[in-house]
């Protein structure tokens, strides 16, 4: 095909129109070479949400927490989390840890 074929085309014509070629240029300056491209832009929106989620999953692990402590006013509460958690025992007194067969880590179960 010959350039003057080419220029023929309608197609052609509508590309090389010079407001078509700055407009085409600015696009793709604008979607993928800018500092503040939109590539860059559905980035930051993905870290966003995900930052969003953990301040939600955060939130509800803060009242949980507010909970417990409130049930830890209590000297005999405090007492119960202790003796679960820490296995702490008072003095003269003997604590027996009873584990399940199935609770105990194996090869097989691994």
């Amino acid at each position: 095909m010959k350039y003057k074929d080419l220029k023929r085309k309608p197609w052609f014509k509508f590309m090389s129109n010079k407001y078509v070629l700055v407009l085409t240029v600015f696009m793709v300056w604008m979607l993928f070479l800018d500092s503040n491209s939109w590539l860059i832009h559905s980035e930051l929106n993905t870290e966003i949400e995900e930052i969003e989620d953990n301040r939600d999953y955060y939130i509800q692990e803060i009242k949980q927490d507010k909970k417990i402590l409130k049930k830890l006013d209590d000297s005999i509460e405090i007492e119960r989390f202790a003796r679960e958690t820490y296995f702490m025992k008072r003095p003269n007194e003997e604590i027996y840890i009873i584990e399940y067969e199935d609770s105990l880590k194996t090869k097989s179960n691994e």
